[in-house]
């Protein structure tokens, strides 16, 4: 049977977001992906970049069984690590550049703490740490959509919910990444790239 999912979104935002990592990614190495989710950005990105070789994850098992399909046969993917973000240690060793997509507003706050942490681990000093996703900034107005979007993740958990890029920020600096970039993208999204003081 085909375990491959689909996300409606994915085939609306990978394009501007590959626009963002042409730049950003390191020409080759090692990309991981935490929140891999249906595994199509992963299938992607792989083929837009095969210099790269990509490391998808994620901790649902249904979500690895859909990566693995989606990116069969892609030679420059490995198989989809077991892999939460908030926890204290990750099944990976190092990487050349992390990658998370759409993680931050839907999981709780202890999974971004997670992530900064890991990163600060894994990532060598100028290797990135690339988020994408909506988000809020003191000073700048939030799309009603993105309002309406958080009470629909707040009736999904109390724990989920846009964050702010300063508190973000603030934990990632906690991990010595810097915030390098800040990309405005379509539908009121935001990409993050932070880069390993």
């Amino acid at each position: 049977m085909d375990a491959r999912r689909h996300a409606p979104a994915t085939a609306r935002n990978r394009e501007p977001i590959a626009g963002v990592l042409a730049q950003a990614l390191p020409p080759s190495g090692l990309v991981l992906e935490i929140a891999s989710g249906t595994g199509e950005h992963c299938a992607f990105f792989a083929g837009r970049f095969p210099a790269l070789t990509w490391q998808p994850s994620d901790p649902g098992a249904e979500d690895r069984a859909s990566i693995a399909d989606w990116c069969a046969g892609l030679p420059n993917v490995l198989a989809p690590l077991a892999l939460d973000a908030s926890a204290a240690h990750w099944p990976a060793a190092r990487a050349d550049a992390i990658l998370c997509i759409n993680m931050v507003h839907i999981s709780p706050w202890s999974a971004t703490l997670g992530l900064m942490a890991g990163a600060g681990r894994l990532l060598a000093p100028g290797a990135p740490l690339i988020l994408y996703g909506p988000y809020r900034r003191e000073g700048v107005p939030t799309a009603p959509s993105n309002e309406e979007f958080e009470l629909w993740l707040k009736e999904r958990s109390p724990e989920y919910g846009l964050r702010h890029v300063e508190a973000v920020s603030a934990e990632a600096a906690a991990q010595g990444l810097a915030l390098d970039r800040l990309v405005e993208m379509p539908a009121n999204n935001l990409m993050l790239v932070y880069r390993r003081n």
